[in-house]
């Protein structure tokens, strides 16, 4: 399975909150190629390294397949104009997180990289689209996007292809990992929960999460 990148994204560290808290979300469109690197694509940043980059969320990727109900959801609102409105640093269509699995590993260009979780939405979505209510319509839809561990460095363009080359745990598609994790379903399946909690693959954090929801 092959998909065309449509658009490869980075952004600075800048003052974003009210508080005058900095972040990158604001990316923009690369026109040129762009190193691959352990910690994330070259050029972008991260505002809070507490909480974003680091090794498993060098690459964030979020499907252009969901603009569509953002717009119905929210009318035609200037971020949804182009890619890059969710801060993602790589935009497809067709694959989405129904269909992309913990574990998978793909082939972004000359990189290889691995889904490691996820992505948990927070406050500075809501912020960047004025619109509070943002946040935990992700969560209530599952339209979070996920990240990548980086396991090969390589390069990577706009028309380059993003072709799955390994799937170990097709089982565990993204969309169900963040149902059991973030939407709250894990309470009713204890055993998958456990199964989370030993995946290696699985970012720590995430792993992390899955052992306090089963205390």
């Amino acid at each position: 399975m092959s998909y065309k990148i449509e658009a490869v994204l980075t952004g600075k560290a800048r003052p974003f909150g009210d508080k005058g808290e900095k972040s990158a979300i604001a990316k923009r469109v690369e026109t040129g190629a762009r190193h691959v690197g352990f910690l994330g694509i070259a050029g972008d940043e991260q505002g809070d390294l507490s909480v974003h980059g680091g090794p498993n969320k060098a690459v964030h990727h979020y499907p252009r397949d969901h603009y569509p109900f953002w717009t119905e959801t929210f009318g035609d609102h200037p971020l949804l104009a182009e890619a890059g409105a969710f801060g993602e640093n790589i935009s497809t269509r067709g694959l989405v997180e129904d269909a992309a699995c913990i574990g998978d590993r793909y082939r972004m260009g000359s990189a290889l990289v691995e889904i490691s979780q996820g992505r948990q939405p927070c406050w500075k979505l809501g912020h960047r689209f004025g619109i509070a209510t943002v946040p935990a319509t992700v969560v209530k839809t599952g339209r979070g996007g996920w990240y990548y561990r980086v396991i090969e460095e390589g390069i990577v363009a706009a028309e380059d292809t993003l072709t799955l080359v390994e799937r170990p745990l097709p089982d565990w598609s993204v969309a169900r990992v963040f149902a059991l994790l973030i939407a709250g379903g894990g309470k009713r399946e204890p055993d998958a929960l456990r199964a989370l909690a030993d995946m290696e693959t699985l970012a720590g954090n995430w792993r992390a999460r899955a052992r306090k929801l089963l205390d």
